[in-house]
């Protein structure tokens, strides 16, 4: 691609609220341009627009706003836009049909079946993007060695791309396709999507319906095959809709675009930014590579600004915007995702990981239940924070503005009503006034509720707090909250956050650079020229890239090397004719090869380059990919698997036309030193400061600018805090060198933004301890299923922090951590670790291994911190594979058993010792010990490496703050949410009080076999505190559906949260106000030995249904967690299934999805039939199962599993004879159902409980409940809402960072 001389080029970004322009002049002089992205009195479209008054200005020449631009002076034009976003996050895309194979026409909706948010009864989720659902009746199988299934008609077998043999089990219906779709195009849907099974690597039915689609009239068909070829049906299929979604919407704005310029721009070379960091040509830019076109740019532009190929010092983005900021990290390589979730969809296509929080300039300031909150509610541009003059809320930018971080007379005059007045400080101070007036006087009035490890103090002890101190404490923590996602995501791979140098910029970042670095350690902040506008000067430094990838099912090994040659050079030359047909020259094509590799039997799939690896005689051409395989392997998981075969999944090669400028741009020099402008006060820690206010365009290159400073320029604000120092570059950039935090003292007493920030340093401390067992364990449950939670405890073993939010585990690990002081107390040394499952001790069920370790400090003779970890082991021995069998009825049965086990003594691991005990159940009859020692000893390492991780990092907490700090404020956040929970209990008794005169609830549910589950809350209303009495519960059972005491304390955490609906920390303080009682010998509180397996996946969810229907919250969702499993001597595999939601006030239930107390992601029906040997032949909802009502409750489900070999099937369900009950005169839910279809004919009801032998052919059906309904048709006005927070409709959250967490809480 040749340079053309003499022209205007333009790099253009069009972000929601803004357009940045970068222009290159042909003098090859630079000028930016900022405009507003929607201003339909002035112009039609922003960048043409910015185009224009560039090209006017500069020539002097007129350019009429209402006649085309003349292109005859325009060299090239690259654009990122949010086009793709916004008709994502606003559902304004095109309408969209989905077609898809027979018995399926659910899976989308379905998805994963995991619920968004854990607390959020109504369970929001974003609508699918289709409006119409086609199922084609075709349907092809994977062939599978061994297979035993009886061949009752001749199948047409094919091969696939993968090099996978296939049956086509049924062909394709094309005429009653047509007729289908015919009926489609005439209800006015001219968009389609297509996806059928395993078409990522046989896509000939695909490809035949798209051929017909285009031939009737569609004018957007988007297959699967095409979009994405990657194997998972569900991310594929929703790329796809996506792409048929978004792709219209996109060519409908080109067609705007071009049209503002004379011949359509057919002789301008036009480029749009990509998802992954490439630019590609303006006719190939499509809906499913476009939804990160806007904030790419920016990645581009501080990785190519801020990396330096000599120091190798990799670097943190940081783009801090109005409603929230980006975060991503460079180190020489883009860091690419290959599925991220957008505004509630999954994506299946290369993007950039970059990884978005909800706290921005806008993000809106809260004082909750005595806890200062920052978002994740925003202002928005309209009506913005409340200094625009809008009557809006306070938020981070009005608290910089209070604080004299922000300057109003530097600002443009566009805000008001009439766009045309200041910033307003009046408007921020009278509503900060206002809410210190809150702050203040809820501490004087709970001067004397103090945590349990603080001093009383008299309310004159600490004085109130000034309007500059609250806005100083959001600011703070507005920090604290965008320094974890940074954290998460330098740890999660083993990197050292501390050894980054922080690239800021977007708008607001700059005031919050040199706080943020100094938090995380880094010494340095790189903040570009062109900060304001990065996103679109990236664009400008950006290369063409052309990506193709295709599916693989070879081993990496020296037999397949051949194969993978070819095909790779294959890709190669695609990528290579492409490039050249777009006008690039050999020298400026540069091609990299990626291999999406795993070990065998693992999920844990890495996209691999072969860069520093260079081919020897044991590797493929392209590079030494097992060498770079296992190096990052072992940095990012911290072992390697030598014996195990690696398997290649994709093929992929990303080739590059180098087309990016060189800025040449310097900055002026000078010898005196830079005069500030004007002298202002600002607040820092130390109080009011003067501060030098300086003009970024005066300063020259060279000189430093020592703090307190602010740097002001037309696009940014940059604050130089004391103590920091700015200079300006070569380039003129600003660097700053950030000092150490100076250690600032801090007493005893309550500090309530403090409180806020200690709060996030413990879930930080459990979320890193996650990091470390996530990456160290080995097992798939562990490891990539990620089914464990990490936690620290006080000195009393009381609950401060957890992570992730596992329902069942909430509240369990307190029980545990708390018997091992009464058991061992003066026992334990420092350098043991105790090993804990059984009931009796806390536990859950037995496969879940609690493994604790004390924190010693020096000089104190007892432990001042425990930490702990809780991991699921895939087996521990008992009576079946998994360790969870259906029919067990003692204790013994389920597995290996663990009291107070010395895991550890003095620092040794006592792995004989163990391994003794892990097999122990082998004495038992028909018992086995445990099937996979390896795999437990690995992970019982994991988990104590992870706890020395807690240990290490409670240690640095207590060296920074002094112990006593440490543990007063771990008692003010149990306080803190004592306090909500108190709060919502005093609210709800007064509405009990108006409206019934009684401040008694209770209410009762029954097991499927008759045992009863009562309930009777007694709460005082004064106190807000409450007696939960399950006195008149039934006995335990002969059968496993008996649940530790642990269980219910789980599942009454749970639904405290659920009721108070906000954020709070989930610790014991939230049972502090609850009384509980439990009577002996009863299913809630059984005796030593008997079965608990199905108390902890069944009975937890009977007793939320409970506690719910006293309160009367909402309805009973499924009320069962429908646990499959089956296995024979060569494979075992284990599933929960959705079932409905129930209904509650003002809103209808979610049909397919989990609720309450599991949240388990299903297996992806290609991986399914895959892997095992099986076939889906149905998975859609099971229509009119959910109850009536006011509002509906949520359907069930109905799977369908063909039997390819012998298995043993084991089902363990619940809700199979009573039903998830109505409120309020809602219908009650349909009841679940279990048959067996046998090969010969018969069908069999399964019943709740059973294992049960099949043969090939054999297929069972699973009929899961539906959720009951809410209210009477007649009752519209009985009740008012129920107070709870809605969730936010924006769903904001996305990269590597979010996903983990939703698959942690996806457990």
């Amino acid at each position: 691609m040749t340079e053309k001389k003499g022209k205007f080029d333009f790099a253009i970004d069009r972000g929601g609220t803004f357009t940045d322009v970068f222009a290159r002049l042909p003098d090859g002089r630079e000028r930016v341009l900022k405009l507003l992205s929607r201003d339909p009195q002035n112009y039609k479209d922003a960048p043409t627009e910015g185009i224009r008054r560039v090209l006017e200005e500069e020539t002097r020449r007129s350019f009429p706003r209402d006649q085309p631009v003349d292109t005859s002076l325009i060299g090239w034009i690259r654009m990122g836009t949010t086009v793709a976003t916004n008709a994502l996050l606003e559902r304004e895309g095109e309408r969209t049909a989905l077609l898809v194979t027979l018995g399926f026409k659910d899976l989308l909706h379905i998805g994963t079946q995991a619920r968004p948010k854990l607390f959020d009864l109504e369970v929001a989720v974003p609508e699918v993007l289709y409006e119409e659902v086609i199922e084609v009746d075709e349907r092809v199988v994977l062939r599978q060695d061994g297979c035993q299934l009886p061949r009752k008609d001749p199948r047409r077998i094919v091969t696939g791309s993968t090099g996978d043999s296939l049956e086509v089990w049924r062909e394709l219906d094309l005429e009653r396709v047509e007729k289908d779709l015919r009926g489609v195009l005439s209800r006015g849907i001219t968009s389609l999507a297509v996806l059928l099974l395993h078409s990522y690597t046989w896509s000939d039915h695909e490809k035949a319906v798209g051929r017909l689609a285009r031939r009737l009239g569609f004018t957007q068909v988007s297959l699967s095959s095409e979009v994405m070829p990657m194997v998972r049906a569900v991310p594929r299929g929703y790329t796809v809709c996506a792409d048929a979604y978004l792709t219209p919407k996109i060519h409908q704005y080109l067609k705007g675009f071009t049209s503002g310029f004379k011949g359509g721009l057919k002789h301008v070379d036009v480029l749009f930014m990509q998802s992954d960091g490439g630019l590609t040509p303006m006719e190939q830019f499509c809906g499913s590579r476009a939804v990160l076109s806007g904030p790419a740019g920016g990645v581009v532009g501080y990785a190519i600004t801020s990396y330096s190929e000599m120091e190798k010092k990799p670097v943190i983005g940081f783009d801090m915007g109005g409603t929230s900021t980006d975060v991503s990290r460079y180190a020489g390589q883009y860091e690419h995702v290959f599925e991220a979730t957008t505004a509630g969809v999954t994506l299946q296509a290369p993007q950039l990981d970059i990884n978005t929080v909800a706290a921005g300039g806008g993000s809106r300031l809260f004082f909750r239940s005595g806890m200062f909150v920052v978002g994740p509610e925003s202002a928005g541009a309209h009506p913005g924070p409340a200094c625009y003059r809008k009557g809006g809320p306070l938020t981070v930018t009005d608290a910089n503005l209070a604080l004299g971080r922000l300057l109003p007379n530097f600002f443009p005059k566009i805000f008001g009503p009439g766009e045309d007045e200041p910033l307003s400080m009046e408007e921020t101070m009278k509503r900060f006034r206002h809410l210190s007036q809150e702050i203040n006087l809820f501490l004087s009035s709970n001067q004397s509720q103090v945590g349990a490890n603080g001093a009383n103090r008299s309310p004159s002890s600490k004085p109130e707090m000034s309007v500059e101190e609250v806005a100083m404490g959001f600011i703070r923590v507005a920090n604290e909250a965008m320094c974890r996602p940074i954290r998460a995501l330098t740890q999660a791979k083993g990197h050292d956050t501390s050894q980054h140098v922080l690239a800021c910029f977007g708008g607001a970042g700059g005031q919050h650079a040199c706080a943020i670095a100094r938090a995380l350690g880094m010494k340095t902040v790189f903040i570009h020229k062109y900060s304001g506008v990065l996103s679109a000067y990236g664009l400008a430094l950006a290369d063409v890239v052309e990506e193709v990838q295709e599916p693989c099912s070879l081993q990496y090994e020296h037999g397949s090397f051949g194969e993978l040659d070819r095909r790779v050079e294959q890709l190669s030359k695609r990528c290579l004719d492409t490039l050249s047909a777009r006008g690039f020259t050999s020298p400026q094509i540069t091609t990299e090869v990626f291999l999406h590799l795993r070990y065998k039997g693992t999920d844990c799939a890495l996209m691999v380059t072969a860069a520093g690896y260079p081919a020897d005689a044991k590797s493929c051409l392209a590079g030494d990919f097992r060498g770079a395989f296992t190096e990052r392997y072992l940095k990012e998981f911290g072992f390697t698997i030598p014996d195990r075969a690696i398997v290649v999944d994709d093929i992929r090669v990303r080739g590059c036309g180098k087309s990016g400028i060189k800025s040449v741009f310097k900055s002026k020099t000078a010898l005196g030193q830079s005069k500030p402008v004007k002298v202002t006060k600002c607040y820092f820690e130390e109080g009011y400061l003067d501060t030098s206010v300086y003009l970024w365009e005066e300063l020259p290159c060279g000189h430093s600018i020592w703090g307190p400073a602010i740097i002001i320029d037309k696009n940014s604000t940059i604050l130089v805090e004391p103590s920091c120092e700015a200079r300006l570059t070569e380039g003129g950039d600003v660097c700053m060198t950030v000092s150490s935090d100076p250690h600032c003292a801090l007493g005893t007493e309550l500090n309530t933004v403090q409180l806020s920030i200690f709060s996030h340093r413990f879930m930080s401390i459990a979320e890193q301890m996650g990091r470390v067992l996530q990456r160290t364990s080995i097992s798939t449950n562990i490891k990539e299923r990620l089914d464990f939670s990490c936690a620290v405890f006080g000195p009393d073993g009381g609950l401060v922090s957890n992570a992730p939010h596992i329902p069942v585990h909430l509240g369990a690990m307190q029980e545990t951590v708390q018997y091992q002081i009464r058991s061992l107390g003066t026992t334990l040394k420092e350098g043991d670790v105790i090993l804990s499952n059984h009931p009796c001790a806390g536990g859950s069920h037995l496969p879940d291994l609690t493994v604790i370790t004390p924190v010693f400090r020096k000089g104190v003779s007892r432990p001042v911190f425990f930490v702990a970890s809780r991991g699921h082991h895939a087996d521990i021995g008992g009576i079946t594979p998994g360790s969870m069998p259906p029919h067990s009825t003692s204790l013994e049965q389920e597995g290996a058993v663990f009291v107070s086990f010395k895991l550890v003594t003095g620092g040794v691991f006592q792995e004989e010792a163990l391994t003794e005990a892990l097999m122990a159940p082998a004495q038992y009859p028909d018992s086995s010990g445990t099937r996979n020692l390896h795999d437990n000893l690995s992970d019982l390492r994991a988990q104590v490496a992870a706890n020395q991780r807690g240990s290490q990092l409670v240690g640095e907490l207590i060296d920074s703050y002094g112990l006593a700090v440490v543990q007063a404020y771990m008692g003010y956040i149990q306080s803190n949410a004592e306090l909500a929970v108190r709060d919502m209990l005093k609210d709800f008794a007064r509405r009990r009080r108006q409206q019934t005169g009684s401040l008694e609830v209770e209410s009762e549910d029954f097991m499927d076999d008759g045992t009863a589950i009562r309930l009777r809350v007694q709460i005082n209303e004064e106190e807000g505190s409450a007696v939960f009495d399950f006195t008149g519960t039934g006995t335990e059972v002969w059968g496993n559906c008996n649940a530790p005491r642990a269980i219910t304390l789980s599942a009454l955490i749970y639904c405290l949260r659920c009721m108070v609906g906000q954020d709070i920390p989930l610790n014991q303080g939230c049972l502090a106000p609850i009384q509980i009682t439990i009577p002996p010998g009863s299913i809630l509180q059984p005796s030593q030995n008997a079965a608990v397996v199905g108390g902890n996946v069944l009975t937890s969810q009977r007793v939320v249904d409970v506690i719910f229907r006293a309160f009367e919250v909402c309805s009973a969702s499924q009320g069962c967690m429908n646990n499959i499993s089956f296995g024979n001597e060569s494979i075992g595999y284990y599933e929960t299934v959705a079932g409905g939601a129930g209904a509650g006030p003002g809103w209808n239930g979610r049909s397919g999805v989990h609720s309450h107390m599991t949240n388990t992601r299903i297996t992806d029906p290609e991986i399914l039939e895959k892997r095992y040997p099986v076939i889906l032949e149905h998975f859609s909802l099971r229509p009119g199962s959910g109850g009536a009502g006011q509002y509906g409750g949520g359907d069930g489900v109905v799977r369908k599993l063909l039997f390819r070999n012998q298995v043993v099937l084991s089902v363990l369900t619940e809700r199979r004879s009573t039903r998830p009950y109505g409120l309020l005169g809602g219908e009650d839910g349909a009841a679940g159902l279990n048959l067996l279809h046998r090969a010969d004919g018969r069908i069999l009801n399964l019943g709740a409980k059973t294992s049960v032998s099949l043969q090939p052919g054999d297929m069972f059906c699973l009929y899961t409940p539906g959720g009951g309904g809410y209210g009477g048709d007649e009752d519209t006005n009985r009740r008012p809402e129920t107070k709870r927070r809605r969730l936010n409709k924006s769903f904001p959250e996305r990269g590597s960072v979010f996903e983990y967490r939703m698959a942690q809480e996806g457990v």
